[in-house]
């Protein structure tokens, strides 16, 4: 029988000698010949593969990131032709047929702006090189004239051919066309992907609805399918206001271009409506840079003449015609449409600004539906108004006489002063009823007459005089005993 401490437990006992003592047996889960349980190197290795899907995951994003704007892009876009392509299929026209015909009449039309306006370009580049020796001329005379100095145009251009800074110049550019090139190269292809996933997106929308709501319950697919009408009516309205507001950029442009005489007014008009309104954020100072350049080779005066009206058109636009567009087609506000469009910036860039009206129009259209809103109180205050006497308000002097009431210690005054008043009303009435009760008074005449006791004034114990009737004449009452 295994010996035992005094608290209780079994005490290990001696091996005999020559013996090997007996193992205890391992932990459960740990490892022959060491410590380690036996899950923690799976772990390990586990956590390891997490961490290299990740930085997997987040490396292929980045290199994708051109990719999905692409695709973003060009998503907003079929939204956009989504209208024109619905009404043309709704009369018998297949749906690739007529998303063809839309972005063939999208394509004719940028064509032939972008021949006219490189046509336009190269006309003026060239007036400006043969003009330059003039202009030059012009110059030095002005310099010789206020300054008097002794300047030659001959002087100039030698000076100019043998300076370093003019061949280093050209070294520059010389390595830069081909950086230029790669980038036109490269812009090119962008817009090939954008046109051909917005094709697709355009061509198979039905297709691609029915994709996205078969892997989705009933409820959810109705959810899906008014999002996405949502995102048709909202992008759009986007689309057609921009348009409008072009519009009438052009014809306010066209006006004072052909005021001032410069050439080639109707190509600006539209390079200015263009531009300003659908290149977000330098789009205003592209637009404005061309007419600009174009005045100044007829008159300077001209150049600064337009830089004026731009300035003061684009403050009118902002301020006065766009909130007001925006409101109708987009229904967002002002400062909202303001506000998405600087986060949208922050985020994805030029892209970012042009897509963000239209996506924040989109869920606000689609959240508003799952938010409960209640009828507002009929109170001036929602108006802007403040409450008048007539509406129930306080008027000033209620108001100024609360506050004189409630100033510190004119509580004390106003009890004191209750009190002495109160003490004044007791004393006149006890004068008051002495005078009731002189000898003028029949009552106490007859109250004496009687001689009946004194009255109790404890109605729950009531006196000997109370127990019963009063006889009014008690010397009748002994003669008829007698």
């Amino acid at each position: 029988m295994a010996s035992t401490d005094e608290s209780g437990h079994d005490t290990p006992q001696a091996s005999p000698a020559g013996t090997t003592p007996p193992t205890r047996p391992m932990a459960d889960g740990a490892a022959p010949g060491t410590g380690m349980p036996r899950w923690l190197p799976r772990a390990m290795v586990l956590a390891l593969a997490l961490v290299a899907v990740f930085q997997l995951g987040s490396w292929a994003f980045h290199q994708l990131i051109g990719l999905l704007l692409n695709i973003l892009i060009a998503f907003f876009l079929a939204l956009a032709i989504e209208p024109a392509v619905s009404r043309m299929s709704a009369y018998g026209m297949r749906r690739g047929l007529a998303t063809f015909l839309v972005f063939l009449g999208l394509l004719i039309v940028s064509a032939g702006f972008v021949t006219l306006l490189g046509s336009m370009l190269a006309g003026q580049i060239i007036k400006m090189i043969e003009d330059f020796p003039n202009y030059l001329d012009s110059v030095i005379n002005w310099v010789n004239g206020h300054f008097h100095t002794d300047l030659r145009r001959v002087d100039i251009q030698e000076g100019l051919l043998h300076s370093d800074w003019l061949r280093k110049y050209v070294q520059n550019s010389a390595t830069g066309v081909l950086d230029v090139s790669t980038q036109v190269l490269g812009g090119l292809f962008q817009l090939l992907t954008i046109g051909l996933f917005s094709f697709y997106f355009a061509a198979d929308g039905p297709r691609l609805r029915r994709a996205l709501c078969s892997v989705l319950p009933p409820a959810r697919q109705a959810e899906v399918l008014r999002a996405w009408e949502i995102a048709v009516d909202k992008t759009g309205g986007y689309i057609y206001s921009r348009g409008l507001m072009a519009l009438v950029s052009g014809v306010a442009h066209y006006i004072l271009l052909q005021a001032l005489g410069i050439p080639y007014a109707p190509v600006l008009a539209v390079w200015v409506g263009l531009v300003s309104q659908f290149i977000p954020t330098i789009g205003t100072y592209l637009a404005g840079a061309l007419p600009m350049l174009i005045a100044f080779t007829v008159d300077p005066w001209y150049a600064l003449w337009v830089l004026i009206f731009v300035v003061v058109y684009q403050q009118f636009e902002n301020y006065m015609l766009q909130p007001k567009l925006t409101a109708k087609t987009v229904d967002i506000h002002p400062a909202v449409a303001f506000g998405s469009v600087i986060a949208g910036t922050a985020l994805l860039g030029a892209v970012g600004a042009l897509i963000s009206i239209p996506a924040v129009a989109t869920l606000q259209a689609f959240l508003g539906a799952y938010v409960k809103r209640y009828a507002v109180t009929d109170d001036p205050r929602v108006h802007g108004h403040r409450p008048t006497r007539e509406s129930g308000g306080p008027d000033l002097l209620t108001r100024a006489r609360g506050l004189w009431e409630r100033r510190p210690g004119a509580t004390e005054a106003t009890e004191r002063t209750a009190a002495d008043s109160d003490g004044t009303a007791g004393s006149g009435a006890t004068g008051s009823e002495a005078a009731d009760s002189g000898p003028g008074d029949p009552g106490a005449t007859d109250s004496g007459a009687t001689g009946s006791g004194p009255t109790n004034s404890d109605p729950k114990n009531p006196g000997p005089e109370d127990s019963g009737p009063t006889d009014p004449d008690p010397g009748d009452s002994g003669e008829g005993s007698s």
